[in-house]
């Protein structure tokens, strides 16, 4: 008789467990499957002249652009803006989605409705709003958030790593240009924010002991 002992799955929320890996591979499908239909969205619309851009993005403070405050993130000015978030929305939306679907579906619709609202309220009445980088940066938040609420340190390190790769990028919080709209990127930060302390995991969740497998018994 043989034995095998140890765990094979682990916590998927510890870094460097078998848990953790399969569930950030699983949330990199997910993520890379939603890339292309922003893509299909955007070809649709430059295709059918459709222009989705001015019927369903966020135009500020009129009533008739507030339905854009959850149709504008799947949208996007040309392919070049769209090209410009499709790498950091899979790279955050990654480690987002790893700690679990249902966290991660709340946190969007927070973010969301706090990065939408806020530049509804705050925008430029005779501006047209889209783009997912609101979202982008309330994915930022979230981890950023997460690493200190729950004391994860890779989530600090995923922060740092895009921190070096899209430094000049996090500027975006800063009325810089005129033609990027910051008030969606501050708004958006701070929707990660509240989302990562609305969802985040008790204390009792982060100390609660794990199943595993038993050990393998062969003949």
């Amino acid at each position: 008789m043989t034995s095998r002992g140890g765990p094979t799955g682990g916590d998927p929320h510890r870094f460097g467990t078998e848990a953790f890996y399969a569930s950030l591979g699983r949330a990199f499908v997910a993520m890379c499957a939603v890339v292309p239909v922003l893509f299909l969205i955007e070809a649709l619309d430059v295709g059918l002249h459709a222009d989705l851009d001015l019927a369903a993005g966020i135009i500020p403070h009129r009533i008739q652009g507030l339905d854009g405050v959850f149709f504008s993130p799947f949208l996007h000015a040309d392919f070049n803006h769209l090209y410009s978030n499709s790498i950091p929305l899979i790279l955050l939306g990654t480690f987002v989605l790893a700690a679990g679907t249902r966290r991660f579906l709340w946190s969007t619709l927070v973010i969301i409705l706090v990065s939408g609202l806020g530049v509804w309220f705050t925008g430029s009445p005779n501006s047209v709003v889209v783009g997912a980088s609101g979202v982008i940066f309330g994915y930022l938040g979230i981890l950023l958030t997460r690493g200190v609420v729950e004391r994860s340190w890779w989530n600090l390190a995923v922060v740092l790593l895009v921190g070096l790769l899209y430094g000049w990028q996090l500027l975006g919080i800063l009325p810089t240009d005129e033609r990027i709209s910051w008030q969606g990127h501050l708004f958006g930060l701070l929707g990660g924010i509240v989302a990562a302390i609305l969802f985040r995991r008790r204390r009792a969740e982060l100390h609660q002991p794990q199943h595993t497998e038993p050990p393998l018994t062969l003949p």
